[in-house]
């Protein structure tokens, strides 16, 4: 699978628009959710290669949002990995539990997340 569109839910622009830079930097297409509820109807859109996603948002959380993804037909086969500042070893389990594919703890190290991403290319 080659990965070129990347969502990314998050509901703080601070944490978005670090991301998006990363991102865009690698030659990755972004788009960007605010909370769970719209990151299911971008994704239905836009049809993202990889999602990543915040945990703690106001609606629908991202676990519950990752589990979400995972009961769409079709969104269930979009890779997911949580980017939170949960970053207790019991959040890391919950998260992968919930469907996502990896976790990583945020602040987020530009190499770490990129190293994450080719390993689902």
């Amino acid at each position: 699978m080659t990965i070129n569109k990347i969502l990314i839910v998050d509901d703080s622009p601070t944490e978005r628009h670090l991301l998006s830079g990363i991102l865009t930097r690698q030659g990755y297409q972004v788009i960007m959710a605010e909370d769970g509820e719209q990151a299911i109807v971008k994704a239905k859109a836009e049809h993202p290669d990889l999602v990543l996603m915040d945990v703690v948002m106001p609606g629908i959380n991202g676990f519950q949002a990752t589990r979400m993804f995972i009961k769409d037909q079709m969104l269930q086969h979009i890779p997911v990995i949580i980017c939170s500042t949960k970053g207790q070893e019991i959040d890391k389990i919950w998260g992968l539990r919930q469907g996502a594919r990896d976790y990583i703890a945020k602040p987020v190290v530009a190499s770490e997340l990129l190293q994450k991403i080719s390993r689902l290319s």
